[in-house]
């Protein structure tokens, strides 16, 4: 690992470097490392030391070859405050590198997950499953549910939103939703997470800034989607639904809503978050019966088309140009030439039939994609 920390510095493209200092932090976290463990990390990836201030006031510094320097230097320190009287930081004789203000922030987060004191841990992120799914429960009393409200840490009159967070089998989707929360730049307390079946769900209740939660979300897994799996090196499969704000007695509202908007996501950057409130009519889709769905002309057409590793890509640059309404803004979600994409969205129209260029076009585009979607994840 360490030697790993070591030669990023002798990367010559910093978007790469800058991906592979957030996998290497990514790692750190996976591995539940301790503070000096992190601490040391952090130096030799820095070349310079690093230090760390602890709840119980202790100071931990480390230098960039992995011994503890417990020298007073006068050394600008680039620094953030955790709160409760932590903060971290590196110290750097002369100009600032190009990554210091990234390695500091994934620093930084990675001491908010690792060396949280266990009072916190305990009630911020794991949540005991049996109250969980007493608060989300259909049959649960008021009564109950207030019960496990209190049991949870959460404040009664204070509104909260649940998130639905899915990823891949091989990896555990609570791990994610953690993962995804420690990326945010607004901090998120309190915060409870309960894995139900494959989907893990999060309980937000910010006390401020709480219309920042689903932005910042956002560009945590917009954030996420471009690194690579370190074991396979593809994309990482991860999608969130959003529910809406509600009052904690009526949390199984939100988690509802929000395993609805997940149906609504795509593997993508600009479409693996899907936030129930703007969703609008287009929930009533979730509401027409899979063999329906199965049996229309649109939808069999886009079938056919998906068929071929060729009409998968048309399909995602139509599905593209649905979601952004410009060919050009379908290009850069996908990253991709406007040329490209207009040449695809041609030869999806050609073999659909369809007018493309009108509001009705895209309109039936989007209705079918959507329900191709559903009827290939199985979702009636």
């Amino acid at each position: 690992m360490f030697g790993l920390l070591a030669r990023l510095s002798e990367i010559d493209s910093r978007a790469e470097a800058a991906v592979r200092v957030i996998a290497a932090f990514d790692a750190l976290v996976e591995g539940r490392v301790s503070a000096s463990t992190l601490t040391r990390a952090t130096a030799a990836l820095a070349e310079c030391t690093a230090g760390m201030h602890l709840l119980d006031g202790t100071a931990l510094r480390v230098a960039h070859n992995g011994t503890v320097d417990s020298s007073d230097r006068d050394v600008p320190r680039s620094r953030i405050d955790l709160g409760d009287g932590r903060a971290v930081w590196i110290e750097r004789e002369g100009d600032a590198e190009a990554l210091d203000d990234l390695i500091l922030e994934r620093f930084a987060l990675a001491t908010r997950v690792l060396v949280t004191p266990p009072r916190v841990i305990s009630a911020a992120t794991i949540a005991d499953p049996a109250l969980t799914e007493l608060l989300i429960s259909e049959s649960a009393g008021t009564e109950e549910r207030a019960r496990a409200i209190q049991l949870l840490g959460l404040v009664p009159n204070l509104p909260i939103r649940i998130v639905a967070v899915s990823t891949s089998e091989d990896r555990d989707p609570g791990t994610e939703a953690v993962a995804l929360v420690a990326r945010t730049r607004t901090p998120v307390r309190p915060l409870r997470v309960a894995t139900v079946g494959r989907t893990a769900g999060l309980i937000l209740q910010p006390r401020q800034n709480a219309d920042l939660v689903v932005s910042d979300l956002q560009g945590s897994v917009r954030d996420r989607l471009q690194e690579r799996d370190p074991g396979s090196g593809r994309s990482l499969d991860l999608r969130v639904g959003i529910g809406n704000l509600v009052s904690p007695q009526d949390a199984r509202t939100s988690w509802l809503q929000a395993l609805l908007a997940l149906r609504f996501t795509v593997q993508g950057e600009n479409s693996a978050v899907v936030d129930h409130a703007l969703l609008g009519s287009l929930t009533l889709l979730a509401d027409v019966p899979i063999s329906q769905i199965a049996a229309n002309v649109d939808v069999v057409a886009l079938q056919a088309i998906s068929e071929t590793e060729s009409g998968k890509l048309d399909l995602r640059a139509l599905d593209a140009l649905c979601r952004t309404g410009s060919l050009r803004l379908a290009a850069n979600s996908l990253h991709m030439h406007h040329s490209s994409i207009a040449a695809r969205v041609t030869r999806a129209e050609e073999r659909l039939g369809w007018d493309l260029g009108t509001p009705d076009g895209i309109l039936r585009a989007r209705i079918a994609l959507q329900s191709l979607h559903f009827l290939n994840n199985g979702e009636s």
